[in-house]
């Protein structure tokens, strides 16, 4: 007969999901205290080497790194409703404004200031176009191209969500400047100048983004390939996320990731011209 401590080891898979769920509400009540690992795995009845691996294999990321998403999310919420950076920084429990700023340099790939900013001081040009895919919603910043998607339906509610993303930017319309990037994309137009991009998102977001942007044209890729490609195999869904949330498409080639069993998944602005994109580019590729 197993000693008791090892039944609480090793309990059953549908007693997993109740710990981990135990874990969460215990974390998310305590976040501001931000709780040492072995409190939140006694807490819980196991121990701290046993929680951690449950908890990841689970949770797809790190006790740790939950702690930090919690924290980070509650700080925003904060800063959206004050101008504050250290009531956010007592308010979060953390110990330093400077424990902040490195709290949202690692998971937002931003400074809390420019967090709060929302794009304030930036101007965006922007413009719709046609390409062989239908219209497009392009937008620059003095850095590159911040967003590019395509328009199906209200050409407002494509414009309404570029400023949503930048909310505080100023917002120019400009076809002059964006048709050339346009024509250049989409219809090869001929030029020296590389193409620049202004990309804001987590590490993780940025680091699955990049990797896209290594999937040659005409090659298609899974979910997770790219997760071990980027050193974090288990983070399938997060990859799956990430793709999702890719906010310049066709260049950033989201398109080329497929369902390991073949299938082409799904797409932000249709399967249907995901499939007309790859036919295009597997057509060039010859």
């Amino acid at each position: 007969m197993e000693p008791m401590n090892q039944q609480m080891q090793d309990p059953e898979p549908l007693q997993h999901y109740r710990l981990i769920e135990q874990a969460i509400q215990y974390i998310e009540t305590n976040v501001k205290r931000q709780p040492e690992l072995e409190e939140i795995a006694s807490a819980v009845g196991l121990s701290e080497y046993h929680f951690q691996r449950l908890f990841t294999r689970w949770a797809g990321i790190s006790p740790k790194r939950f702690m930090q998403f919690l924290t980070k999310e509650q700080a925003k919420q904060i800063l959206d409703r004050s101008e504050n950076l250290l009531e956010a920084t007592h308010q979060t429990g953390l110990s330093s404004l400077g424990r902040l700023h490195d709290l949202f340099v690692s998971t937002e790939a931003m400074t809390p200031g420019e967090y709060k900013s929302r794009g304030a001081g930036v101007t965006i040009h922007y413009g719709i176009h046609p390409t062989p895919f239908g219209k497009c919603l392009i937008a620059t910043t003095e850095r590159g191209i911040c967003h590019l998607g395509f328009v199906d339906g209200s050409e407002g509610k494509a414009i309404d969500g570029l400023v949503e993303h930048w909310n505080h930017a100023s917002m120019t319309e400009d076809y002059q400047s964006t048709a050339p990037l346009v024509n250049r994309i989409f219809l090869g137009a001929a030029t020296d100048a590389p193409l620049k991009l202004h990309l804001r998102g987590t590490n993780f977001q940025i680091k699955v983004w990049e990797a896209l942007l290594t999937i040659p044209t005409g090659a298609l890729t899974t979910y997770e390939h790219i997760a071990a490609n980027i050193g974090n195999p288990r983070a399938v869904r997060a990859v799956g996320s990430a793709v999702g949330d890719n906010p310049i498409a066709y260049l950033i080639p989201c398109h080329r990731v497929i369902r390991k069993s073949g299938e082409f998944g799904n797409y932000l602005y249709g399967t249907a011209r995901k499939k007309a994109i790859l036919a295009r580019e597997l057509v060039g590729a010859d």
